[in-house]
């Protein structure tokens, strides 16, 4: 499966079943899942709690949304910067600048 595969609450179970003393190759290999999932899991919840240094998922899950809402604004400031260029290069429709009275 792919990295947001497994739902939360499956991940939780996992490694509820490895604190109860159940070793990562063999939960893995009842469950038909990849090691490096379950030890990816694992120090996610270990940094979640605070027992290692790291980004938690909250902070993660920040950071995702601010990096996207960066990527949209740029691309919106590409667009009125574009749009500011071709307002300065439109020319009057007679050609020529209207004479003063």
């Amino acid at each position: 499966m792919g990295r947001r595969g497994y739902p939360p609450e499956f991940r939780r179970k996992v490694l509820d079943v490895l604190e109860e003393g159940r070793g990562v190759a063999q939960v893995a290999h009842d469950l038909d899942i990849s090691k490096q999932s379950i030890y990816t899991w694992r120090r996610q919840d270990r940094i979640d709690r605070g027992l290692v240094p790291g980004l938690t998922s909250k902070e993660k899950a920040e950071l995702s949304t601010a990096r996207k809402r960066i990527a949209e604004l740029e691309t919106e400031l590409k667009v009125a910067q574009r749009a500011v260029d071709l307002l300065k290069e439109e020319i009057s429709p007679k050609g020529g600048t209207r004479r003063s009275r």
